[in-house]
């Protein structure tokens, strides 16, 4: 006895036949009538009295009839649970400070808008810190910088940031290391994937930084980097989310300045709410990365 045949056997009681339960399961009314026989015999019991084209209950048919419900009942709520139809249940995302707060804004507001029943949470990190937490399944998936190395992840690249070099208002133009003035670093902590590229960009000049200074917001570091203090690397979309930005001066690196944000995840953990995140993203709108 299988949930297949049980199906049948349901469909079979509550059509009142053969013929349009075999309708109702896209299906040849011999092996609807093949499968009652094989379910009869593997019982032991009739189920139903043959009168004609009639078929009736019998009380043994009957008493299978309402545990026949139950159980199909209780299997599609599991199915539900497991795979729901629609997004539910609990996202918990991890994302780059800048992303979390120049690209994610509206864009999760808008998956909140088209699926309430999800429970979105979000964490901020730098992309080391966010990668560890995915690989312990502390979070569903990551918004990080590209590279992403590790095979067993799956990947979409969602967003391409330009990153800018921030120094004092009146700061000589910047086209190389050796054009700084001050060897001071502005950073967020170590594992931050823009902070790295700050230290490659130097120490291709070979003007690796004199002191690191560490700080925990954007807003920090550019208020640093207009009393210049010293120099940071920065997305352009942070940038665009002052109304009174402080008085800096901005800095192109050229093809260096280009990277791609990731969105990361464990295939074999995917959800429906992790894939309606993934279908949001790959919907054409502004703000998608090009294919590199």
């Amino acid at each position: 006895m299988d949930l297949a045949s049980l199906e049948i056997f349901r469909s079979v009681v509550e059509e009142g036949g053969v013929t349009r339960a075999a309708a109702r399961l896209h299906r040849v009314q011999s092996n609807v009538t093949t499968r009652i026989r094989q379910l009869e015999r593997s019982l032991g019991v009739e189920l139903f009295l043959r009168d004609g084209k009639r078929m009736v209950l019998t009380p043994a048919g009957q008493t299978l009839f309402d545990y026949a419900r139950r159980v199909l009942d209780l299997a599609e709520e599991a199915r539900q649970a497991v795979l729901p139809a629609k997004p539910q249940g609990r996202l918990r995302i991890a994302s780059m400070e800048s992303t979390a707060a120049s690209r994610l804004p509206a864009l999760l507001a808008a998956y909140h808008q088209a699926w309430p029943e999800v429970q979105l949470e979000l964490v901020t990190c730098p992309t080391r810190q966010a990668l560890q937490a995915l690989a312990r399944f502390e979070v569903d998936c990551a918004f990080v910088a590209e590279p992403l190395d590790d095979p067993a992840l799956a990947s979409l690249p969602v967003f391409q940031e330009e990153l800018v070099l921030v120094a004092r208002e009146h700061h000589a133009p910047i086209h190389a290391p050796a054009d700084l003035e001050t060897r001071t670093m502005l950073a967020f902590e170590p594992g931050c994937n823009y902070r790295m590229r700050l230290e490659s960009w130097l120490a291709g000049g070979d003007s690796p930084p004199r002191r690191v200074l560490e700080l925990g917001s954007y807003h920090a570091i550019i208020a640093c980097a207009a009393a210049g203090i010293g120099v940071a690397i920065v997305p352009r979309s942070v940038l665009g989310l002052y109304r009174d930005l402080p008085r800096i001066s901005l800095h192109a690196l050229g093809a260096a300045g280009k990277v791609d944000t990731l969105l990361a995840w464990h295939p074999a953990m995917a959800n429906t709410a992790l894939r309606a995140l993934v279908d949001t993203l790959r919907a054409p709108r502004p703000g998608l990365a090009a294919a590199a």
